[in-house]
Formats: structure tokens, C-alpha cells, sequence
């Protein structure tokens, strides 16, 4: 018995802030299926059901976090000090603010309650993240890689809920962070892919990540400005530029062992997915339609294996254990 509550106790020392990209995954999932649902008129049942079980799936992420928070205090500041774990703390934040938009046709004031706790959280992380980026004594190039554009990503994303919920000024704030960092942020990760030894194995799938920015900020942009002009298909194209660029790249993903970093594919492919339908929506171009479908259908079968294959990895102990 006292042997199996020291090794539970280890398991949650170890219990990793990455896991709440778990969530980012499937909140996008829920709501490409239901932009989906809503252009082909399907039943709307199963992006509901889904995004059900991501609700629950936060909060019990949130409860384990936060008991380690309280009974692993020291395991928690080690994860803020580490050059490349810091960089997954906004994904709870992130988490909060995606659920504000997944609720925002159901429940306007959950999805209010949801906003305002996420962009509070995220504008605080940001702020700590960027502090400890600008006053560190111990980062270095290796350190750099695309989950550095987590925090900028969720300040991009809080115009999606937030313009409908009528912080218009508010939304452009963020939006305005994320697009100023962005491009600096792009900087220094391709300078490090290019002069610098490559990336680790459990790292290489956060490439995905470089999807997100640009898709999300067309997403956010068009709730700003209302139509799609020229730097709205600029930030499109580019998204779509870069899912390009990741899929030439499938063979060197493919041998990969399964780490949980791989939920990084899921949500930048969910966020270029909606893209994509929206601009069907918005041309009735049915080259947009075609491409949305097939990046939804590759959307569902990346989730399906990343649950199975978490599923597995938490059954065989193979998370939340000492790296």
C-alpha cells in the first residue's frame, strides 16, 4: 500500500502541463465538425457529444494539475523554469479560451465565463512567459522550437469568441500582440531549423504548430474585419503554405516514437480545416469544399490514433514518468 502511494506520487510529480494540448485538440476537433455540421447541414449530435466529453476532459486535467500544484509545489516551479515546458502552461489558458468558442453558439454567458478566465490567465502567462524569455539565464538555441508559438497563438485566437461577445477593442489588443510576435518568434525558430542541429524526436511534431499562427489569425481577422481582402488571403495562403510544408515531411514523422507532443498535429489541423471551410463559405469556390472535406477526414483519423495511442501509453505507464 505505501508503496503504491509513493509511486502515485511520482506519477504526479511527472504528470506534464502538455497535456492540456490534449484539449486544444479536441475542442478544434469539435468545432471543425461543426462547421462541418452547419455548411453540409448534418446532425450536429456528434461535434456536441464531443466537445461534452472535452469539457470534462479539461476540468479533470485541471483538477489532477492542480492537486499537483498543491502537493508537488516543487514539481510545478521546475516545469515554469524549463526552457521548453514553460512554453505548454498557456495551453491551459489556450484550453479556456477555445471553449469559449466551441460554446458560443449553445451558452453565450458560459461562453462569456470562458473567455473572460481564459484571455485574463493567457495575458498573464504571455506577460510571464515573454519576462522569463527577455530575463533568463539559462535558455540557449536548442531550447528554440515551434511550442514557443504557443503562447503567441492564443492571444491571435481571442477575437474568434470575443468580437461576438462584444470586446471589440479588447480582441484587437491581443490580436495585436500575437501579430507583432509572431513573425519574431518565425525568425528565430527557422534560424535555429537552419543553423543549428535538428530537433529532438519528441519535439519534431510540434512543426505542426507553424500551421496555427496564420490560420487562426485569418479565422480572428475576419471576425475584425468582416470580409476577406487581401491580407486575409495572404494569412490563408500561408497557412496553407505551411501544412504543405509539414506534409512533404510525413515519411520523418511517421517513423517517430509516440510521444504526447503529438497532439501538436491536432489542433493546427483542426485550425487550418475551419479555415478552409470558411473560405468555401465565404467564395462558394468548391475547390475550398473539397479540400476542407479531406483536411477534416485526415483531421478525424489523426485524432483517432492519437487517443488510441495515449490510451495505450497511459495503460502501459509510459506518461508521467521521469524523462
Amino acid at each position: 500500500m505505501e508503496q503504491q502511494l509513493s509511486e502515485g506520487q511520482s506519477r504526479l510529480s511527472h504528470f506534464p502541463v502538455s497535456f492540456f494540448s490534449t484539449v486544444m485538440g479536441m475542442t478544434g476537433f469539435s468545432m471543425a465538425l461543426a462547421k462541418a455540421e452547419s455548411i453540409y447541414h448534418l446532425d450536429g449530435r456528434v461535434s456536441l457529444g464531443i466537445l461534452v466529453i472535452t469539457m470534462l476532459l479539461f476540468f479533470v486535467l485541471l483538477a489532477i494539475y492542480s492537486l499537483k500544484l498543491v502537493t508537488q509545489k516543487n514539481a510545478v516551479i521546475k516545469e515554469l523554469y524549463h526552457p521548453i515546458k514553460i512554453s505548454f502552461f498557456p495551453t491551459i489558458s489556450i484550453s479556456l479560451i477555445l471553449l469559449s468558442i466551441a460554446t458560443l453558439h449553445l451558452n453565450i454567458a458560459l461562453s462569456n465565463i470562458f473567455w473572460i478566465m481564459g484571455t485574463s490567465l493567457h495575458l498573464l502567462f504571455t506577460l510571464y512567459v515573454m519576462n522569463a524569455w527577455m530575463n533568463h539565464d539559462h535558455f540557449d538555441i536548442k531550447h528554440i522550437n515551434p511550442a514557443w508559438f504557443i503562447p503567441i497563438v492564443g492571444n491571435i485566437l481571442v477575437p474568434i469568441s470575443g468580437v461576438s461577445l462584444g470586446y471589440i477593442e479588447i480582441s484587437w489588443f491581443f490580436f495585436s500582440i500575437g501579430f507583432v510576435l509572431w513573425p519574431v518568434i518565425l525568425t528565430i525558430i527557422y534560424y535555429r531549423i537552419f543553423f543549428h542541429p535538428s530537433l529532438p524526436d519528441k519535439l519534431i511534431p510540434t512543426f505542426f504548430i507553424l500551421i496555427a499562427p496564420p490560420a487562426v489569425g485569418f479565422l480572428s481577422y475576419l471576425q475584425l474585419n468582416g470580409e476577406i481582402d487581401n491580407f486575409a488571403r495572404i494569412l490563408y495562403y500561408s497557412a496553407l503554405f505551411f501544412t504543405l510544408l509539414v506534409f512533404v515531411q510525413f515519411k520523418r514523422f511517421s517513423k517517430l516514437q509516440f510521444f504526447l507532443s503529438w497532439w501538436a498535429y491536432s489542433f493546427p489541423l483542426a485550425a487550418i480545416s475551419i479555415a478552409t471551410m470558411v473560405m468555401y463559405q465565404r467564395t462558394a469556390n468548391n475547390f475550398f469544399s473539397g479540400l476542407g472535406i479531406g483536411l477534416l477526414i485526415l483531421l478525424t483519423l489523426f485524432i483517432s490514433m492519437l487517443i488510441i495511442k495515449t490510451s495505450k501509453a497511459i495503460m502501459d505507464k509510459e506518461i508521467c514518468v521521469a524523462e
